[in-house]
Protein backbone atom coordinates (compact mmCIF):
# COMPACT_ATOMS: atom_id res chain seq x y z
CA UNK A 1 0.00 0.00 0.00
CA UNK A 2 1.54 3.47 -1.00
CA UNK A 3 2.27 5.66 1.73
CA UNK A 4 1.42 8.98 2.42
CA UNK A 5 4.91 10.09 1.26
CA UNK A 6 4.80 8.31 -1.92
CA UNK A 7 1.08 9.78 -2.82
CA UNK A 8 2.20 12.99 -2.22
CA UNK A 9 5.08 12.63 -4.67
CA UNK A 10 4.80 13.81 -8.50
CA UNK A 11 6.17 12.12 -11.51
CA UNK A 12 9.64 13.79 -12.93
CA UNK A 13 8.71 15.17 -16.81
CA UNK A 14 10.43 13.25 -19.07
CA UNK A 15 10.75 16.00 -21.71
CA UNK A 16 13.41 17.45 -18.97
CA UNK A 17 16.12 18.55 -21.83
CA UNK A 18 13.42 19.70 -24.42
CA UNK A 19 13.62 23.81 -25.65
CA UNK A 20 11.92 25.81 -22.99
CA UNK A 21 9.99 27.51 -25.93
CA UNK A 22 7.98 24.00 -26.54
CA UNK A 23 7.83 23.05 -22.82
CA UNK A 24 6.09 26.70 -22.38
CA UNK A 25 4.11 26.09 -26.27
CA UNK A 26 2.79 22.76 -24.32
CA UNK A 27 1.96 24.12 -21.07
CA UNK A 28 -0.15 26.65 -23.06
CA UNK A 29 -1.89 24.04 -25.34
CA UNK A 30 -2.62 22.01 -22.42
CA UNK A 31 -4.15 24.62 -20.31
CA UNK A 32 -6.57 26.36 -23.53
CA UNK A 33 -7.41 22.57 -23.85
CA UNK A 34 -8.55 21.87 -20.58
CA UNK A 35 -10.16 25.49 -20.38
CA UNK A 36 -12.72 24.27 -23.64
CA UNK A 37 -13.19 21.13 -22.25
CA UNK A 38 -14.61 22.51 -18.97
CA UNK A 39 -17.35 25.07 -20.84
CA UNK A 40 -18.58 22.47 -22.90
CA UNK A 41 -22.25 21.58 -21.82
CA UNK A 42 -23.69 18.09 -21.16
CA UNK A 43 -26.71 19.57 -23.65
CA UNK A 44 -23.67 19.83 -26.18
CA UNK A 45 -22.20 16.79 -25.75
CA UNK A 46 -25.47 15.01 -26.64
CA UNK A 47 -25.79 17.24 -29.44
CA UNK A 48 -27.03 16.74 -32.73
CA UNK A 49 -24.52 19.72 -33.58
CA UNK A 50 -21.77 18.24 -31.73
CA UNK A 51 -19.36 18.37 -34.94
CA UNK A 52 -20.06 21.59 -35.85
CA UNK A 53 -19.56 22.91 -31.81
CA UNK A 54 -16.63 20.95 -31.99
CA UNK A 55 -14.71 22.47 -35.04
CA UNK A 56 -12.84 24.62 -32.95
CA UNK A 57 -12.16 22.73 -30.18
CA UNK A 58 -8.63 21.08 -29.10
CA UNK A 59 -9.92 18.53 -26.84
CA UNK A 60 -6.12 17.24 -26.41
CA UNK A 61 -5.13 13.94 -24.87
CA UNK A 62 -3.94 15.17 -21.15
CA UNK A 63 -1.13 16.19 -20.56
CA UNK A 64 0.38 13.36 -18.35
CA UNK A 65 -0.86 10.76 -21.06
CA UNK A 66 1.21 13.18 -23.85
CA UNK A 67 4.37 12.20 -21.58
CA UNK A 68 3.23 8.90 -21.41
CA UNK A 69 3.06 8.39 -25.21
CA UNK A 70 6.79 10.07 -25.34
CA UNK A 71 7.97 8.02 -22.75
CA UNK A 72 7.08 4.61 -24.85
CA UNK A 73 7.73 5.66 -27.80
CA UNK A 74 11.68 6.66 -26.22
CA UNK A 75 11.27 2.72 -24.66
CA UNK A 76 10.64 0.98 -27.79
CA UNK A 77 13.15 3.26 -30.19
CA UNK A 78 10.04 4.26 -32.09
CA UNK A 79 11.01 5.88 -35.79
CA UNK A 80 7.48 5.53 -37.71
CA UNK A 81 4.89 6.59 -36.11
CA UNK A 82 0.89 6.86 -37.09
CA UNK A 83 -1.14 9.64 -35.03
CA UNK A 84 -4.78 8.07 -35.94
CA UNK A 85 -6.52 11.79 -34.57
CA UNK A 86 -3.98 14.63 -34.67
CA UNK A 87 -6.57 17.72 -34.29
CA UNK A 88 -4.98 21.02 -33.31
CA UNK A 89 -1.53 18.97 -33.15
CA UNK A 90 -0.63 18.85 -29.16
CA UNK A 91 0.18 15.35 -28.56
CA UNK A 92 1.70 15.23 -31.87
CA UNK A 93 4.50 17.39 -30.69
CA UNK A 94 5.58 14.96 -28.20
CA UNK A 95 5.38 11.93 -30.81
CA UNK A 96 7.71 14.49 -33.05
CA UNK A 97 10.14 14.98 -30.27
CA UNK A 98 10.52 11.88 -29.48
CA UNK A 99 10.75 10.26 -32.63
CA UNK A 100 14.01 13.09 -33.28
CA UNK A 101 15.48 11.59 -29.93
CA UNK A 102 14.80 8.16 -30.85
CA UNK A 103 17.27 9.00 -34.72
CA UNK A 104 19.76 11.58 -32.79
CA UNK A 105 20.63 8.04 -30.09
CA UNK A 106 20.68 5.38 -32.92
CA UNK A 107 20.84 6.84 -36.62
CA UNK A 108 18.30 6.50 -39.38
CA UNK A 109 15.30 8.51 -40.29
CA UNK A 110 11.93 9.29 -38.37
CA UNK A 111 8.65 10.26 -39.02
CA UNK A 112 5.35 10.75 -37.76
CA UNK A 113 2.45 10.14 -39.97
CA UNK A 114 -0.53 12.34 -38.39
CA UNK A 115 -3.77 12.12 -39.76
CA UNK A 116 -6.74 14.97 -40.04
CA UNK A 117 -10.11 15.26 -41.91
CA UNK A 118 -10.93 19.13 -40.48
CA UNK A 119 -8.68 21.72 -42.75
CA UNK A 120 -8.88 23.73 -39.82
CA UNK A 121 -7.67 21.89 -37.81
CA UNK A 122 -4.49 21.01 -39.76
CA UNK A 123 -3.73 24.77 -40.69
CA UNK A 124 -3.84 25.02 -36.73
CA UNK A 125 -1.52 21.84 -36.10
CA UNK A 126 0.91 23.58 -38.63
CA UNK A 127 1.25 26.75 -37.02
CA UNK A 128 1.83 24.88 -33.27
CA UNK A 129 4.46 22.58 -35.10
CA UNK A 130 6.14 25.88 -36.90
CA UNK A 131 6.48 27.87 -33.23
CA UNK A 132 8.08 24.37 -31.92
CA UNK A 133 10.67 25.01 -35.13
CA UNK A 134 12.19 21.62 -37.01
CA UNK A 135 13.11 19.81 -34.26
CA UNK A 136 9.28 19.01 -34.67
CA UNK A 137 8.11 20.06 -37.98
CA UNK A 138 10.69 17.83 -39.83
CA UNK A 139 9.82 14.95 -39.16
CA UNK A 140 5.64 14.92 -39.18
CA UNK A 141 4.17 13.99 -42.39
CA UNK A 142 0.26 15.53 -42.40
CA UNK A 143 -2.37 13.84 -44.40
CA UNK A 144 -5.35 15.63 -44.67
CA UNK A 145 -9.31 13.90 -45.42
CA UNK A 146 -10.14 10.01 -44.70
CA UNK A 147 -7.95 8.56 -43.23
CA UNK A 148 -8.97 5.73 -44.58
CA UNK A 149 -7.76 7.00 -48.32
CA UNK A 150 -4.55 8.16 -46.91
CA UNK A 151 -3.17 5.98 -44.71
CA UNK A 152 -3.48 3.56 -48.12
CA UNK A 153 -0.14 4.10 -49.31
CA UNK A 154 3.67 5.02 -47.98
CA UNK A 155 3.22 3.43 -44.44
CA UNK A 156 5.86 1.00 -43.56
CA UNK A 157 7.03 -0.58 -40.94
CA UNK A 158 5.36 1.16 -37.78
CA UNK A 159 6.26 0.87 -34.76
CA UNK A 160 3.50 2.46 -32.92
CA UNK A 161 -0.26 3.57 -33.79
CA UNK A 162 -2.07 5.81 -31.69
CA UNK A 163 -5.71 5.84 -31.71
CA UNK A 164 -6.55 9.41 -30.37
CA UNK A 165 -10.43 9.07 -29.82
CA UNK A 166 -10.61 12.65 -28.27
CA UNK A 167 -9.69 13.73 -31.15
CA UNK A 168 -13.05 14.23 -33.90
CA UNK A 169 -10.70 12.86 -36.08
CA UNK A 170 -10.79 9.40 -34.84
CA UNK A 171 -13.81 9.35 -35.98
CA UNK A 172 -16.31 10.11 -39.54
CA UNK A 173 -19.39 12.43 -39.92
CA UNK A 174 -21.72 10.92 -42.13
CA UNK A 175 -24.80 12.41 -43.22
CA UNK A 176 -27.63 10.32 -43.26
CA UNK A 177 -31.18 10.68 -45.05
CA UNK A 178 -32.16 12.50 -42.56
CA UNK A 179 -29.46 14.66 -42.65
CA UNK A 180 -29.05 13.87 -39.14
CA UNK A 181 -25.33 13.27 -38.55
CA UNK A 182 -23.33 10.28 -36.37
CA UNK A 183 -20.40 9.39 -35.09
CA UNK A 184 -18.66 6.34 -37.00
CA UNK A 185 -15.90 4.53 -34.60
CA UNK A 186 -12.58 4.51 -36.88
CA UNK A 187 -10.33 2.96 -34.36
CA UNK A 188 -11.02 -0.72 -35.74
CA UNK A 189 -10.80 0.03 -39.31
CA UNK A 190 -7.95 2.14 -38.71
CA UNK A 191 -6.12 -0.93 -36.97
CA UNK A 192 -6.82 -3.20 -40.01
CA UNK A 193 -5.44 -0.62 -42.38
CA UNK A 194 -2.24 -0.15 -40.47
CA UNK A 195 -1.70 -3.96 -39.02
CA UNK A 196 -0.34 -5.30 -42.51
CA UNK A 197 2.15 -2.54 -42.14
CA UNK A 198 2.85 -3.00 -38.26
CA UNK A 199 6.33 -4.33 -37.53
CA UNK A 200 6.86 -7.37 -35.02
CA UNK A 201 6.31 -6.11 -31.43
CA UNK A 202 4.63 -2.66 -32.22
CA UNK A 203 2.93 -0.83 -30.02
CA UNK A 204 -1.09 0.30 -30.15
CA UNK A 205 -1.91 2.80 -28.05
CA UNK A 206 -5.64 3.43 -27.86
CA UNK A 207 -7.28 6.47 -25.36
CA UNK A 208 -10.63 6.66 -23.57
CA UNK A 209 -10.95 2.78 -24.00
CA UNK A 210 -13.05 2.90 -20.33
CA UNK A 211 -14.76 6.20 -20.67
CA UNK A 212 -16.07 5.12 -24.26
CA UNK A 213 -15.67 1.75 -24.32
CA UNK A 214 -19.22 0.70 -25.93
CA UNK A 215 -17.00 2.50 -29.25
CA UNK A 216 -14.65 0.56 -28.78
CA UNK A 217 -16.47 -2.93 -28.71
CA UNK A 218 -15.23 -3.91 -31.89
CA UNK A 219 -11.92 -3.29 -31.27
CA UNK A 220 -11.77 -4.71 -28.40
CA UNK A 221 -13.13 -8.34 -29.93
CA UNK A 222 -11.22 -7.90 -32.63
CA UNK A 223 -7.66 -7.99 -30.74
CA UNK A 224 -8.89 -10.45 -27.88
CA UNK A 225 -10.02 -13.00 -30.65
CA UNK A 226 -7.71 -16.30 -30.42
CA UNK A 227 -5.43 -16.17 -32.58
CA UNK A 228 -5.26 -12.23 -33.07
CA UNK A 229 -1.61 -12.13 -31.82
CA UNK A 230 -2.55 -9.07 -30.06
CA UNK A 231 -1.57 -8.64 -25.79
CA UNK A 232 -3.62 -6.17 -24.20
CA UNK A 233 -3.99 -3.92 -21.36
CA UNK A 234 -5.69 -1.32 -19.79
CA UNK A 235 -3.55 1.66 -18.09
CA UNK A 236 -5.44 3.34 -14.83
CA UNK A 237 -5.91 6.73 -16.68
CA UNK A 238 -8.56 8.73 -16.07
Amino acid sequence: KPTAHHRKMTNPNPLGNIPSHITSLLTRLHAQSLEQESNITQEQWHSDQFHDIMRDKFIALDQDKCQFIYQLSRAINAKTIVEAGTSFGVSTIYLALAVQANVAATGGKGTVIGTEYEPEKAKKAREHWKECGDIVADVIDLREGDLRETLKENVENVDLLLLDSTSMATYLCIALLTSKSVWLPMALPTLKLIQPKLRYGAVIVADNTVAVKEKYQELFEYIRAPGSGFTNLTLPYS
